[in-house]
């Protein structure tokens, strides 16, 4: 991804790319990032304060004007955008560049071919037809797109760079069959993602053994690990996180020669103790997730290949009271059904005793 320049739309691209199972995403970084939600002292949202959003934060269109009427509710919707692509990069491999050509370089030193986007008449229709007319016409009977390729998404405004375009091995159009001759970011992503799949199915899953086992040590115990923490080591863990963000605060106004008050310095103070205790459950909480799922890494159940969610695991993203409506009663998405197999936190505790606390 070079140089987009909209949160939004870098958020929709890692949602939408880790939904479609691509692992690697490289980002050129851009000049300046136009932040559609701006939150009242820089407050970060997670699910604690995802209903106070609204009141504490101003919503943006992409050029940068604030949305003068922009509801709560709108609001909201957006920080819980912001918030699933931030949860899709806890399973993405994400790798940032400060500039295009240390980005090609490296491309070019993994062995990636690259194929640019691009609307230019020098590109190529990223179709059969249009893919193997590049590579050779109808007599070409090989692989249509390279083991290593890597698609490029330039800005949101002029697509990608003459640099880009110049050290790119092929150029690559999507085919519109209407009137519009271009597509939001975060939409051509998406289908030129999904068209690539089309094109050589073959490229679900590629990668060796290696990368496989190295993502399962990671995923695995980070799986296990929200399930390890008891109900009070988890508020533990988040008041002493709370308590870490407002010495951050604290710290900087002392770095600024600003006025900090007696019960501020005491509380910041407490910082360096505060943070080796939340260290310290974070670090058993990584040694117990790592041993739960020691022999699954090494042992691991069939792949999922179809990623529906069971009845049991659909979880409805509307608000308690209009699920309470008659439209959506027996809905699956809004039936609360109890989950008792391999998902439960005695599942992963259970794996992490020794046998000498399994006797007794």
């Amino acid at each position: 991804v070079e140089r987009c320049t909209n949160d939004h739309n870098y958020s929709a691209i890692l949602r939408t790319a880790e939904a479609l199972g691509v692992q690697n995403i490289w980002i050129i970084s851009p000049q300046t990032i136009n932040a559609t939600l701006e939150v009242k002292d820089n407050q970060s949202t997670d699910e604690s304060n995802i209903d106070s959003i609204g009141e504490n934060s101003t919503l943006r269109r992409s050029a940068g004007p604030v949305v003068k009427a922009a509801t709560e509710s709108e609001k909201k919707d957006r920080a819980l955008h912001h918030l699933y692509a931030r949860k899709a990069t806890e399973w993405l491999t994400v790798r940032d560049f400060e500039d295009t050509k240390t980005c090609i370089e490296s491309l070019r030193e993994e062995g990636y071919q690259v194929w640019a986007t691009d609307l230019g008449q020098e590109a190529s229709c990223l179709t059969e037809d249009g893919i193997r007319q590049h590579l050779g016409g109808e007599k070409y009977d090989g692989k249509l797109i390279p083991n290593k390729v890597a698609i490029v998404f330039g800005t949101e405004a002029v697509g990608c760079t003459t640099e880009m375009l110049n050290a790119a091995d092929l150029r690559v159009y999507l085919p519109l069959r209407g009137f519009a001759d271009s597509l939001n970011l975060s939409v051509a992503t998406a289908l030129v993602v999904h068209q690539m799949f089309v094109l050589d199915p073959s490229l679900e899953g590629a990668m060796t053994e290696d990368e496989r086992r190295e993502l399962r040590e990671a995923w695995y115990a980070k799986l296990a690990s929200q399930r390890l923490l008891s109900s009070a080591d988890k508020r533990r863990r988040a008041k002493l996180t709370a308590y870490l963000e407002a010495c951050a605060s604290i710290d900087k106004k002392i770095k600024a020669g600003e006025l900090v008050y007696k019960e501020e310095r005491e509380k910041w103070s407490k910082m360096e103790a505060k943070r080796a205790e939340l260290n310290a459950i974070e670090e058993k909480l990584a040694t117990d997730a790592k041993k739960a799922v020691k022999d699954l890494v090494d042992n691991p159940p069939s792949p999922i290949t179809d990623m529906r969610r069971a009845d049991e695991h659909r979880i409805c993203f509307v608000g308690k009271n209009t699920k309470k409506a008659s439209p959506w009663n027996d809905m699956p998405a809004t039936r609360k059904v109890v989950v008792t197999k391999n998902a439960t936190a005695s599942f992963f505790r259970e794996r992490v005793e020794t046998e000498e606390e399994k006797k007794d």
